[in-house]
C-alpha cells in the first residue's frame, strides 16, 4: 500500500473567519476611542488658541497702556502671537474674535459647555 503525504499549506476557512472576527472586534473597540481622542485634541487646541489670544491682548494692553474695555483687533495683536494672527485657525472651522481688553476672546465654533471645557 502506498501512502500519499499531503503538505497542507494555508489556512482553513474557519481559521480565517476567526481572525476576521477578532480584527472586527478590535476595530469596534478602537474606532470610538480614536474619535473621542481626536475631538478632545481639537478642543484642547481651540482652548490653547483662545488662551494665546488672551495673553497677547494682555501684553498689548501693557505695552500700549490700554485700559479696560479698549477695543482690540486681530491685526493689533499680530506681533504678540507666534506666527501672527493670520495663522490662528480653529480646528472646528470657527473664527476667533479677540474682544476688548479684559474680556475673554471667543470662537464662533467653540461652545465650552458642549465641549465640556473650562476657559481659565
Amino acid at each position: 500500500m502506498v501512502q500519499r503525504i499531503r503538505n497542507r499549506r494555508g489556512f482553513t476557512l474557519v481559521e480565517i473567519m476567526i481572525v476576521v472576527a477578532i480584527i472586527g472586534l478590535l476595530a469596534a473597540i478602537a474606532i470610538p476611542n480614536f474619535v473621542q481622542a481626536r475631538r478632545q485634541a481639537q478642543t484642547n487646541a481651540c482652548i490653547n488658541n483662545l488662551r494665546q489670544i488672551d495673553y497677547s491682548k494682555e501684553q498689548l494692553a501693557l505695552a500700549n497702556n490700554l485700559g479696560t474695555g479698549a477695543a482690540v483687533a486681530g491685526a493689533d495683536i499680530t506681533g504678540y502671537i507666534k506666527g501672527g494672527w493670520a495663522n490662528m485657525t480653529c480646528p472646528f472651522g470657527g473664527v476667533y474674535t479677540p474682544q476688548p481688553v479684559d474680556t475673554p476672546p471667543t470662537c464662533s465654533a467653540f461652545n465650552a459647555v458642549e465641549h465640556n471645557a473650562v476657559l481659565v
